[in-house]
């Protein structure tokens, strides 16, 4: 059986170096390139070096020079839109992992998917994904909860992270409001804002130290308390399910694709 030949987009990156190893450990895939933004000064350094597992005989590179099946994008906002038409001009499947786009970079991604096969998800974690059926399954079954069921999110990441709540985070959100109707949302709460609307959804974001992600979905009721957390504790669990992506949308037909269609759910 022939091997899906993978390009990962953000090499260098702290995801990318995990992309890496792991790529290169599947028998299923082969990393045939490594691409950085044009001024990342480890340029022509060797992929498996970067990444700490020895040389694979890739080089980090700001342009796609070979023949691929599947790009992996884990980068930034700014290089998710590079890694966007880098697809659309080659005719190649996308798997865009990278979080904190703008709605205009949204709407390429979901323009984009009339041409191509593209895996879009705020999470690639299959644990985390899971967690979003079963919240989905939670908020259907408390809609008409006697007196209602409040709804908060947390999330827990790391320092370096960017954007806030987490994509994951705005997801569970989403996959919330969808089944319960909730009109409004509270980032944090300060001073006096009075008693908590029931039709609300409130996002609280802590960022400490080097934690890879945890998100807790808290229903609140009357009387009892449903809490649904998944964590993580290394970015293995991310870069698996990218990999995973990567093999499906090689074999797709153009479309927009979630880890639900990759993970059978």
């Amino acid at each position: 059986m022939s091997k899906t030949r993978v390009a990962i987009c953000g090499a260098a990156g702290r995801m990318g170096q995990r992309l890496i190893a792991l790529g290169v450990a599947d028998e299923s895939l082969e990393v045939v390139a490594a691409l950085e933004y044009a001024q990342h000064p480890r340029l022509g350094e060797d992929a498996g070096s970067v990444a700490g597992i020895g040389e694979i005989g890739v080089p980090l590179a700001a342009e796609l020079a070979c023949e691929v099946d599947v790009v992996i994008d884990f980068s930034v906002p700014a290089g998710a839109e590079v890694a966007t038409k880098l697809c659309l001009d080659k005719n190649i499947a996308l798997v865009m992992a990278t979080t904190g786009l703008s709605e205009e970079q949204k709407q390429s991604l979901s323009d984009a998917s009339a041409t191509i096969p593209l895996v879009w998800a705020p999470s690639m974690s299959m644990a985390v994904n899971l967690t979003m059926k079963l919240t989905e399954i939670a908020s259907a079954a408390l809609k008409n909860y006697p007196q209602g069921a409040d709804v908060e999110i947390l999330e827990r990441h790391h320092r370096f992270k960017e954007d806030s709540p987490s994509g994951t985070a705005l997801k569970f959100g989403e996959i919330v409001r969808s089944q319960m109707g909730q009109t409004k949302e509270a980032h944090g709460r300060d001073g006096r804002p009075g008693e908590r609307p029931h039709d609300e959804i409130g996002y609280h974001a802590i960022r400490v130290g080097d934690n890879t992600g945890e998100h807790t979905i808290v229903f609140g009721m009357m009387g009892e308390t449903i809490e649904l957390t998944v964590r993580s504790s290394n970015r293995d669990c991310y870069a698996q399910g990218a990999l995973a992506a990567a093999k499906f949308a090689a074999a797709q037909k153009p479309g927009m694709y979630s880890m639900n269609d990759v993970l059978g759910l």
